[in-house]
This record gives C-alpha cells, sequence and structure tokens, in this order.
C-alpha cells in the first residue's frame, strides 16, 4: 500500500496569517489557513458563511477544505456529522490542536508531533 505524500494542510484559525491563534471549532471557525508544505505558501479561506448556518456548518466548512485542496485538516474538535464528510473526502484529521498559533501548529505537524485521528471528538 503506498500513502500519498501530504502537501496542503488546513488549519483551524481565528485569522488569515500563521501567527493567528488557531480555532479549536472546526465548522465554525472563523476560517482556515491552508498552507503549501513544499513552499510554505498560504492562503486563507474564511467561513463566515459556515458561521451562519442553523446547522450542517460542519458539512459546508469540508467542503470548502476540499475546493481548498486540503489534504489534511488540523483544529481543536470535529463533531460527528463534519467528520462523516471529512472522511467521505479523505482528508485526513488531526483534533486537540488548541492554544497555539497556526505557525506552531504548522511546525508541530512538520516534526512528526501530532497523531491522526480515528473518530470525531463529540
Amino acid at each position: 500500500m503506498t500513502t500519498t505524500p501530504i502537501h496542503t494542510i488546513a488549519i483551524t484559525s481565528e485569522g488569515p496569517t500563521l501567527a493567528d491563534p488557531v480555532d479549536s471549532r472546526f465548522g465554525r471557525a472563523g476560517g482556515f489557513v491552508i498552507v503549501d508544505l513544499t513552499s510554505m505558501a498560504t492562503t486563507y479561506v474564511d467561513n463566515g458563511s459556515s458561521q451562519v448556518l442553523a446547522q450542517g456548518a460542519g458539512i459546508q466548512a469540508a467542503e470548502n477544505l476540499v475546493k481548498a485542496g486540503a489534504q489534511v485538516l488540523l483544529t481543536g474538535h470535529v463533531g460527528p456529522k463534519a467528520w462523516t464528510a471529512l472522511q467521505a473526502t479523505g482528508v485526513k484529521v488531526v483534533q486537540g490542536v488548541e492554544n497555539m498559533t497556526v505557525g506552531e501548529a504548522v511546525t508541530k505537524f512538520k516534526a512528526g508531533e501530532f497523531t491522526f485521528s480515528d473518530a470525531p471528538s463529540h
């Protein structure tokens, strides 16, 4: 079995830069910093449209990540419906990423300090 190399990760963020805090929420995160691990170029995907949904915010956010090309999500918590949507699209998830900046999360991911989750957090 071969593993596809990971080139693009998404981190839930309270703002558009590597210096902004990681947002512990997935579906209702402020947005996502998308990082190309090869070039370290970043883009920001605003998640405002998902924040206002009465339900389905996680599913909408998952669709946004797929459109952005993310292979891995770093976040605090992912609920069951969003988890199912992410699994269906092949996006790997790391949960429990909190109390750090987006840049710190990227550094820890690149150093292999995170473990992929195998179930939603709640």
